[in-house]
């Protein structure tokens, strides 16, 4: 069992954002029926690396979850996801605004079938405004909401960051989060809710640290000029001589300190928040300094100090490292076509009930047969729907 075990949803969402709500939902307990297109499915399940045909990134994304194929433009296909709505606590969609309401399945219409439900969309701008009908991706989002335009160095361009940002930190978690909030309240009152979560809006929410100055007295966070973005030499990334990177973040006095002495600078200890030419000067000569070992060497020397120092590691170091084998970060399953596979296990740790991972992600229309039956559906009517493509 898990934290969100009897918790049924219903996951007509594609390629990142959805699917990694609704992962990490399953992965704690959750029941997720995916509910496909028929014959194409979700796109993330052709995208590469391929490992003997399956999509290394449905394979992650999708475990826990199971998989109905329903051809929701058909009136078939709509009444048997109405049937799947009426026993369900949560349908989350990640269509365009105005789709699920040309379907006949907004949320005005899955409530009068069941008031308690919680209906989540995730949309790119959200469901009203000038820019709701807007096509969009994560780069987008960052770029709109202004949390591209702080990444970067200051006189450079905007650097485009290695993971999706908005997607997941916008989209992914404020869905969570969302979903989690209107269950607390659903329990509470019996009430469901229509969950609106924009990408743009959620990744926004981020600049709470960074915008404060400006909105209480207009000074625009500048890229590469803040305290948290390279303005210091205390906090940064430098170059070892092996080509590798240390991680430097010693804000705090103590931290400074300690490192300034190993470092055998510390003429810089009284320098922490020295002007802006002193602390490109002070860059200048820790990168000197960092230059003259390999990354491990300056481990071995400052790791373990108080100096806020760490490495930059490649993904193959981060599943090597101690920390992550000790958090079990990294699991095996059993896939029933592919024998063991690695999969990144579970961010959250409660004291009792742990996240598990009881089912390999599903192939297109894996459930397609237990969850007819379970509504109630004939062999001949199952036997129709294939027939017809509906399912």
């Amino acid at each position: 069992m898990g934290v969100l075990d009897g918790i049924r949803i219903l996951d007509l969402t594609r390629l990142l954002p959805g699917p990694y709500c609704t992962m990490l939902m399953g992965d704690y307990g959750a029941e997720v029926i995916k509910v496909e297109q028929p014959v194409i499915g979700d796109y993330g399940r052709n995208t590469d690396p391929f490992i003997e045909g399956y999509s290394s990134r449905h394979l992650v994304l999708n475990r826990n979850k199971k998989s109905i194929t329903l051809d929701l433009k058909s009136e078939e296909g709509k009444d048997i996801f109405k049937d799947l709505a009426k026993d369900a606590d949560v349908i989350i969609e990640g269509f365009r605004p105005g789709v699920m309401n040309k379907l006949g399945l907004s949320y005005d219409e899955m409530s009068a079938i069941n008031p308690g439900i919680v209906y989540c969309s995730i949309t790119g701008y959200g469901q009203d405004g000038p820019y709701s009908q807007l096509a969009g991706h994560d780069i987008n989002y960052i770029g709109y909401s202004g949390v591209l335009g702080l990444i970067g160095e200051k006189n450079g361009q905007p650097i485009v960051p290695g993971v999706q940002i908005a997607d997941i930190g916008g989209g992914s978690l404020m869905s969570l989060a969302g979903v989690l909030m209107a269950l607390l309240h659903q329990e509470r009152t019996g009430q469901g809710q229509n969950v609106d979560i924009s990408m743009m809006d959620g990744v926004l929410s981020w600049l709470s640290g960074v915008a404060g100055g400006y909105l209480a007295a207009n000074e625009k966070p500048k890229r590469g000029e803040t305290r948290l973005s390279g303005q210091k030499a205390c906090y940064g990334v430098y170059e070892t001589k092996d080509g590798k990177y240390l991680s430097v973040g010693a804000l705090e006095e103590k931290f400074w300190a300690r490192l300034c002495q190993l470092l055998r600078k510390e003429d810089f200890i009284d320098r922490l928040s020295a002007p802006e030419d002193e602390q490109q000067e002070m860059k200048q000569e820790l990168q000197r300094i960092f230059s003259q070992k390999n990354q491990q060497e300056w481990l071995n020397l400052l790791k373990e100090e108080e100096t806020c120092v760490g490495p930059v590691y490649d993904i193959d170091e981060v599943f090597a490292d101690p920390q992550v084998i000790a958090r079990e970060m990294m699991i095996e399953s059993e896939h029933p076509a592919l024998g063991m596979l690695k999969q990144i296990g579970f961010p959250i740790k409660f004291s009792t009930e742990k996240g598990d991972l009881r089912r390999s992600a599903p192939d297109l229309g894996e459930h397609n047969q237990e969850l007819l039956d379970e509504l109630g559906y004939s062999s001949t009517d199952i036997q129709q729907f294939k027939q017809k493509k509906i399912v």
